[in-house]
């Protein structure tokens, strides 16, 4: 087999067949094939596209390429969640808690936050003790006991998938459908889980800006998902606003709990996270129906079943778990800074991207990989989409320790707030359902 010839084949619009596939990610992880001839062929399904059953050959080829994590030991139907990415998406701390006070079992490795996303792994390690880093068998260990654990993914875990997303960087190759979904599954597939429930975003937060990329995005992974032997499942939910409040790592923290505690009911994180932990609880076989999984997951959340898993395994991976109880052991910023309303009306449009890089100014959020991030700091909306509000009003709260960047904050923070006469139509929290 000659890379030349895989090449050429998909240059002139052909189909690879999977041993194809599988040649040029081994070759290319193992550097026999080198960076220059990777990337033409990154250019070729660019502007050719790979078929669903390619994509998939693809996606299993980037998962076997290192690790795979092996959860047979842990009885049940083993769940996962993953989000496209957004602002003030904390529903990974809302949703597995309350899957696990069902009955289910979330095994879960996050990655870390770079650019206007917040990471989970960085939001858990604003808990005082709290550590990502734990052995596979300690990982195991903790799912059997609480129903969840969240922990920072294998080093070795889909090497691919790095090398391949370092090389689209740089080869602005990164929006194409079938590359975005494989580099996605093959972690979510190495990662071991039975079903995987997709969160994809849409809006000005998001990667996908339009609703219709997100839900062919979304269909494409479902059917990777399905090929692959495992349930998927994906909900295509808005992300023209941040989906909490709390823009930040201690105090998304902070937003998470207060909803575990009963409270923000009926907020955006609320519902979405309702919406999501039903899927996990369906595809999981312990709910037949909608009306089922809602009606356990409110009986887990006002029994305070479901804060309890989170304080276990907070407990569990060295965490203090008195947070869940009090919020005021999570670290605190300095000074609270108000932004307020420049003029009177309606809270017509957020550029939800502008509000994620001014938490980054304030150091909530990390440019580069190695870039240091401050738990305390971030941004608390106080009004909505749609809100009404009197010119001096607050709009939003800075938690601010280094001031060096807070100026240039407020002022992209400002300028993504439009605020006009008329009220806005109402934008759908959940646009689709793909499975």
């Amino acid at each position: 087999m000659h890379v030349i010839d895989i090449l050429r084949k998909k240059r002139n619009g052909g189909q690879l067949s999977r041993e194809e596939i599988a040649f040029i990610v081994q070759g290319y992880v193992s550097e026999t094939i080198p960076d220059y001839q990777m990337a033409a062929l990154l250019m070729a399904v660019w502007f050719r596209g790979m078929n669903k059953e390619e994509t998939t050959e693809l996606t299993l080829a980037m998962a076997r390429s290192g690790d795979q994590i092996d959860l047979s030991a842990i009885p049940g139907v083993k769940v996962d969640k993953h989000s496209t990415g957004g602002v003030a998406d904390t529903t990974t701390l809302v949703v597995a808690p309350l899957v696990a006070a069902c009955g289910g079992r979330v095994a879960k490795m996050s990655g870390r936050g770079l650019g206007h996303t917040g990471g989970t792994l960085d939001k858990l390690e604003a808990i005082p003790g709290f550590s990502v880093s734990q052995s596979m068998e300690r990982f195991v260990e903790i799912v059997a006991d609480c129903g969840l654990a969240i922990i920072g993914q294998s080093a070795n875990l889909v090497p691919a998938d790095k090398k391949l997303y370092s090389l689209r960087d740089v080869t602005e190759t990164v929006d194409n459908i079938s590359l975005i979904a494989s580099s996605i599954m093959s972690k979510k597939i190495a990662s071991g889980a039975d079903a995987i429930v997709l969160d994809v975003k849409t809006g000005s937060g998001a990667f996908m800006r339009e609703a219709r990329d997100a839900s062919e995005l979304a269909r494409t992974m479902v059917d990777i998902g399905r090929l692959a032997g495992r349930r998927t499942l994906a909900l295509v939910t808005d992300m023209n606003q941040p989906l909490g409040n709390a823009i930040g790592n201690a105090i998304e923290v902070q937003e998470a709990i207060e909803i575990l505690q009963g409270m923000h009911r009926g907020s955006d994180l609320t519902t979405v996270s309702f919406a999501l932990a039903s899927q996990m609880l369906q595809a999981s076989g312990l709910a037949s129906s909608e009306d089922e999984a809602l009606a356990r997951l409110d009986q887990a959340l006002a029994s305070g079943a479901a804060l309890e898993r989170l304080a276990r395994m907070i407990d569990a991976e060295g965490g203090e778990r008195r947070v869940c109880d009090d919020v005021s052991l999570l670290p605190r910023a300095r000074r609270r800074v108000e932004v307020k309303a420049e003029r009177s009306g309606y809270l017509a449009r957020m550029d939800t991207h502008a509000m994620g890089i001014s938490a980054l100014l304030l150091g909530a959020g990390r440019e580069k990989k190695e870039d240091r991030i401050d738990p305390a700091v971030g941004i608390w909306l106080s009004r909505r989409l749609g809100d009404r509000v009197e010119r001096g009003d607050p709009i939003a709260a800075f938690h601010v320790d280094d001031e060096s960047g807070l100026e240039e904050a407020v002022r992209r923070f400002s300028a993504a707030v439009e605020i006009a006469s008329e009220k806005p139509q109402t934008l759908p929290l959940i646009y689709a359902k793909v499975e």
